[in-house]
């Protein structure tokens, strides 16, 4: 009995290994056959969308740079050689943060060599107004003479003087400081640092560019034809190079006259980057939505590859793929592109089109929408 249950122990692993082994090799030779019945055939298996009319409402195209609503370039106030550095590029900083310091050391015992003047003059005030105090109590007793009581009034008054002097000579040690070191002015990222540990500044000199990324401004030039059809409010949906869904903006400031050239409007979009993905710089372009909308031949964006305003999508005729160039002819909206060059009802390659080629012939999976 125990003979049969080491038997059962090693034999029943071979035999589920082996049952493995037999399916996934049933498997593969099936898919092998599959690609050499398409390899005999020249065909892919591929899925189709149809070009549909679709709604838009009517838009205003734009072109712009992302602009950090909150910018500053930080320069130097007073000359002096920095000794210290704190940042780098892309650090993030708090407000009041200090970026640099110039001539620290040497500014900081100034600082705290008028702080003990200070606190001596302080000590001598305290002492001379005693002395006046009792100075003037003993003259009421006739205890002391005038001329004595007179000459501790004079000490005392000359102390309250020592003392705003050097409470004004602090002031100055601590504004020197203050201005030897560049601080953030408001929360953000240290976008550009123009300065080495070590080097002189000289008042007005550049050093730092804080950014605040969270808000973002586009600032567009549109033709001034279009003044009456815009207003504050109205949204505006834009793409950037490297991203593949559009971001959305809200018109938020017309300038109140047309630019010099007469032909141009200038107005600005907010837009809100809280989760800091977009940056300061980057190229925008997009449209702003009317309230008036219009039926334009359309396709998924999710099918579409885009070079600009430019697009190649394959089109199938009597299951038969052909390359054509199409153009976009605005930005997307509701996962849908409108275009032009290719009529609606055309079947285009939507899932499989990284695998034809312009004559590849092609087999049909299912025609779906929006895939």
């Amino acid at each position: 009995m125990e003979r049969k249950h080491i038997l059962l122990y090693f034999v029943a692993p071979v035999v589920v290994i082996a049952g493995a082994a037999t399916y996934h090799r049933h498997q593969r030779n099936l898919e092998l056959s599959h690609q050499r019945v398409q390899k005999a055939e020249g065909s892919v298996s591929v899925s189709l969308v149809s070009v549909e009319n679709r709604t838009f409402r009517g838009s205003i195209p734009f072109t712009g740079s992302l602009l950090a609503v909150n910018r500053a370039e930080l320069k130097a106030e007073v000359s002096g050689r920095i000794t210290r550095v704190s940042v780098q590029e892309g650090d993030k900083v708090a407000a009041g943060a200090v970026l640099s310091a110039q001539d620290e050391d040497e500014l900081l015992l100034s600082v705290q060599a008028a702080e003990a003047q200070l606190a001596q003059a302080q000590a001598q005030a305290q002492q001379a107004k005693r002395d006046n105090d009792r100075a003037q109590s003993l003259l009421e007793k006739r205890s002391v003479t005038r001329q004595s009581a007179q000459m501790a009034e004079t000490n005392f008054n000359a102390a309250v003087a020592m003392t705003s002097a050097a409470e004004s000579n602090l002031g100055l040690a601590k504004s020197r400081l203050k201005k030897s070191r560049i601080t953030a002015p408001f929360a953000g990222e240290v976008a550009k640092r123009s300065v080495q540990p070590g080097e002189v500044l000289a008042p007005g000199q550049p050093a730092f560019e804080v950014v605040d990324n969270r808000k973002l401004e586009i600032q567009a030039d549109l033709s001034a034809e279009v003044v009456a059809s815009i207003k504050k409010g109205m949204k505006a949906s834009f793409r950037v190079t490297g991203f593949d869904k559009p971001f959305e903006a809200t018109l938020t400031q017309i300038s109140a006259s047309v630019q010099q050239d007469g032909r141009t409007l200038r107005v600005r979009l907010e837009v809100p980057n809280t989760d800091g993905r977009l940056k300061s710089g980057l190229f925008a372009e997009g449209e702003i939505l009317a309230e008036a909308s219009s039926t334009r031949a359309a396709l998924p964006a999710s099918v579409i590859t885009a070079v600009g305003r430019d697009a190649e999508v394959f089109i199938v005729e009597n299951g038969v793929a052909h390359r054509q160039r199409i153009l976009l002819s605005g930005q997307e909206q509701n996962g849908w592109r409108p275009v032009e060059g290719i009529a609606p009802g055309t079947q285009v390659v939507a899932l499989g089109r990284d695998l034809v080629m312009d004559g590849t012939r092609v087999q049909t999976n299912d025609t779906s929408k929006g895939k």
